[in-house]
């Protein structure tokens, strides 16, 4: 095994040999004439290298005369959230080339195989070697589903303790990514069945049997984000429910506190009139038999709501069934 980092596309050229594997990884687009040496150089067909340029391709299966081109939607997490990136993979009898919308990716388990020279990966010819990127790419959505799991059950316990509308801003996010790795496993898993099904001889009989594990994976990965999808849509009624309740408690709470000034209100009315023929105004005890009044009138008001649990939480006690 060889590891090299490559200045210049002639550099390639020396290292292609008919009994060896060479892997070419390119990273980053913005140079167009590599990319115009680098499609001289491998024999890449105008229409394969517009589908590695022009990104974003959705996944799929090209066969030309001497390579086949594969395309795949790898998922990274950015800073404005998950950013599927393109990976195309060309493969051919002695080489897979890649490329790379920028640096950083999910492969460097497939380069610490390489490099402890398992030997299945390191005698299996290129088709191996494709299907290998291929798992990595599949499999880095895993880790972003856990994650998405974990933050929806974050703001579901966030919703029924303290919703708050920052919340429906998170829940919408999520919503949003969700839909970005559907649109990007969906055709995906479509491309690998087209490498499975297509008698490709650049694809071995037992690279398909791999292939099929990554078929799997797609379809679990499906499962999972419409799961996500539906539980992030719960959420939302979750959310909603959540407010209307504590709107309903605050209405409650006011409604309460106006029904038991109502009365003292009609009381006060009453006496506050200015007419002169009034007997309960020259009596010496009117004053603080009124307060009296309207202080136990408040008092059974309270008790009345409490009992009939407007108030606060009604205290059941459980009841034998022999009573």
């Amino acid at each position: 095994m060889e590891e090299r980092d490559i200045a210049t596309v002639a550099e390639i050229k020396d290292l292609l040999e008919e009994n060896t594997v060479s892997w070419i990884n390119v990273q980053g687009l913005g140079d167009e004439n590599v990319l115009r040496e680098l499609a001289d150089l491998f024999s890449i067909h105008a229409l394969a290298l517009e589908d590695v340029v022009n990104v974003p391709q959705r996944p799929k299966v090209e066969r030309y005369d001497e390579h086949t081109l594969c395309i795949t939607r790898m998922a990274l997490v950015g800073d404005r959230g998950i950013e599927p990136e393109q990976v195309s993979v060309f493969i051919s009898p002695n080489y897979v080339l890649t490329f790379q919308e920028r640096c950083g990716d999910v492969f460097d388990p497939i380069r610490n195989r390489i490099r402890q020279g398992r030997p299945v990966i390191r005698s299996s010819g290129p088709s191996y070697l494709a299907y290998a990127l291929l798992d990595a790419v599949i499999d880095g959505y895993y880790p972003l589903l856990e994650t998405f799991g974990e933050r929806l059950e974050a703001l579901e316990d966030e919703i029924l303790g303290n919703p708050q509308p920052v919340i429906l801003h998170e829940i919408h996010k999520s919503k949003g990514d969700l839909l970005a790795l559907r649109r990007a496993i969906w055709p995906q898993r479509e491309a690998i069945n087209a490498l499975i099904r297509d008698e490709n001889p650049l694809i071995t009989k037992t690279v398909r049997l791999y292939l099929r594990d990554c078929y799997d994976h797609c379809v679990q990965i499906m499962d999972a984000i419409e799961t996500y999808r539906e539980l992030a849509g719960g959420l939302m009624d979750v959310y909603l429910s959540s407010v209307d309740n504590r709107q309903n408690e605050v209405m409650k709470v006011l409604t309460i506190m106006a029904s038991i000034f109502i009365p003292l209100t009609f009381l006060a009315g009453i006496y506050g009139m200015n007419f002169e023929h009034m007997p309960e105004l020259h009596f010496a005890w009117g004053y603080p038999f009124l307060l009296a009044v309207m202080f136990l009138l408040t008092v059974a008001m309270v008790v009345y709501f409490r009992r009939k649990g407007w108030l606060g939480w009604q205290q059941n006690e459980p009841r034998d069934r022999n009573d």
